[in-house]
């Protein structure tokens, strides 16, 4: 190992400018969220923590927040501050929601937390909060086309926003918050079917309108951005047989939470714990979650549920940062593949070269190895980012980029998308994944066809670039029968160590073409000759006197094998 994680992260051009923390003081949980940001304006997070502290119990029925939910909120607000003092915070912005917002002791909770932890609690309207959540999702997944149907489940609230092409349709806070519906309708455990009956009769009232409205919009999805609503998508995995790996774009269909919320509307407390996917903490409140997530999908026609891990605390941040803006989609991808190679890789020159030589040789071989176009970009970021596991070890840097990848915040991507990034990053080198192989089990026969292809382009583009000094200027593609020829120009730099390594790199782009990849050099330096190449007359002896000018670089192409 070159250094631990601390030293990992100081890596690169990655200038902090200012660092700043957000606490949401919820229903359920207290969170907090610390992050910097770069001065070009882009977050990086660098601490979470959360406390449950259910200042919703039994206050959404009694109107009173309870004494021993406020000395648990108390506490952990105390070493909230203290870990903010450590991580050395210069701005912070701390918000309560629906418990506090509606509670008649409210008053004396936040002059609590003022008097024993310094801190001032802001307490936010129901379409604050939404509009927050929004600014979130928007900054993380571009919500680019739609109707989107963003979702936030909290404790005593649910936050819904219409989103078409990044921008909010319509927003709504309605007090049907999962803690608050679990303590008016579902008494017994497991509920009764009167007492579901009656909550869905209460759903109807409250959205049912709401929800048809949105129908009638065309919802392409939902995506939720809430504890509750992560835990329904972990759980959906879980029973498709998958990793629960990263969550943020991961989905689950309709279907799947309808089939869900049977499951826990019939199991009592002690069986839900066991579920696969389930979160022991949240195991009580998730019947009336998923019943409320249910009746919003099935209202709405929204064919799947997406997760996004950016949420109210991530809003805030984003406010403090003044970084409230529309970019699309393809922006929110971009700058966050970029913000993670700079702060592994700094200026990265030799992976934007990689990218620069793999875009061209995509562009010539896509229709022959039946990539989609769609994948291009894929490739492209998967070439940007394939040394960054460097950072780590030289050792298998290509699995340490891989880890690094699957684990990191990137924006705007699905679950799938980033494990093509990621396993195409891996196999620049060594063995590259085969189509059975364990590891592309969750990705569907194309999907893992399309990693091969990408994978077997990096391996040429990554070796035509060994030396790291970006000394081939150009390559141009062509066919014959049965050859794909390289042609490579280097203008007058020398490119020897760049073919060598390439002339080892194109097993696999050999294979799934069918024909063999022929490098030819394109300059008016020798022609590069393999290491088992003889030559037909000896080279002169190498002379140290001055000899005549060169003459001018001959256009013509010189091949290092016939045609």
């Amino acid at each position: 190992m070159r250094g631990n994680m601390n030293d990992i992260e100081r890596q690169g051009h990655y200038l902090r400018s200012m660092r700043l923390g957000a606490i949401d003081v919820g229903s359920n949980s207290v969170h907090m969220i610390v992050a910097d940001v770069s001065r070009e304006g882009h977050l990086e997070v660098v601490d979470r923590v959360k406390e449950m502290v259910r200042l919703g119990r039994r206050s959404f029925t009694t109107g009173r927040l309870t004494a021993e939910s406020m000395d648990h909120a108390v506490r952990a607000l105390v070493n909230f501050k203290r870990l903010l003092q450590v991580r050395r915070v210069d701005r912070l912005r701390a918000v309560a929601t629906s418990a506090v917002r509606e509670a008649r002791n409210r008053t004396e909770f936040i002059r609590r937390i003022k008097r024993e932890t310094g801190l001032t609690v802001e307490v936010i309207s129901g379409l604050d909060e939404a509009r927050l959540i929004f600014q979130a999702a928007r900054h993380s997944l571009g919500l680019d086309g739609g109707p989107h149907l963003l979702i936030d489940v909290g404790g005593g609230s649910v936050e819904l926003v219409l989103v078409q092409d990044g921008r909010p349709l319509w927003m709504r806070s309605v007090k049907l918050g999962a803690a608050r519906l679990a303590e008016r309708f579902l008494i017994d455990d497991p509920p009764s079917r009167p007492q579901l009956s009656k909550l869905e009769a209460h759903l109807e009232r409250a959205i049912g309108p709401l929800m048809r409205k949105a129908r009638r919009a065309g919802v392409v999805r939902a995506i939720g951005t809430s504890g509750t609503i992560n835990t329904l998508v972990a759980m959906a995995r879980s029973s498709r047989g998958e990793e629960l790996g990263r969550l943020h774009g991961a989905s689950a269909s309709a279907g799947e939470i309808s089939d869900l919320t049977r499951d826990l509307v019939e199991a009592n407390a002690a069986l839900r714990v066991d579920l696969p996917g389930m979160d022991a903490k949240r195991a009580d409140l998730m019947p009336a979650a998923a019943t409320l997530v249910n009746f919003i999908l099935k209202k709405s026609g929204a064919p799947e549920l997406a997760a996004c891990t950016w949420a109210l605390r991530e809003g805030v941040l984003l406010g403090l940062a003044h970084k409230i803006d529309s970019r699309s989609a393809a922006d929110a991808r971009r700058r966050s593949v970029g913000a993670l190679a700079t702060r592994f890789a700094g200026s990265n020159d030799h992976g934007k070269q990689v990218a620069r030589l793999a875009l061209k040789l995509f562009d010539a071989t896509a229709p022959v190895l039946g990539l989609p176009r769609s994948s291009r970009e894929l490739l492209e970021f998967g070439a940007l980012l394939h040394d960054i596991g460097h950072a780590i070890d030289h050792d298998r840097h290509n699995r340490h980029s891989y880890y690094l990848i699957k684990n990191a915040e990137l924006f705007g991507f699905d679950a799938d998308e980033i494990e093509i990034i990621a396993q195409a990053a891996r196999g620049h080198r060594k063995q590259a994944p085969k189509l059975d192989s364990p590891d592309l089990k969750s990705l569907s026969p194309a999907k893992r066809r399309v990693i091969r292809g990408l994978a077997a382009i990096l391996r040429v583009a990554d070796a035509l670039d060994r030396s790291h000094f970006s000394v081939v200027k150009n390559i141009e593609v062509r066919y014959s029968p049965g050859r794909l020829i390289v042609g490579v120009d280097s203008k007058r730099e020398k490119a020897d160590l760049e073919l060598w390594t390439c002339e080892r790199r194109t097993d696999l782009l050999s294979r799934l073409l069918d024909r063999q990849v022929v490098l030819q050099r394109q300059s008016c330096l020798p022609p590069y000759l393999p290491p088992t190449a003889t030559l037909v007359r000896p080279l002169p002896a190498l002379s140290l006197r001055p000899g005549p000018r060169p003459r001018p670089c001959s256009k013509r192409r010189i091949r290092i094998a016939d045609d």
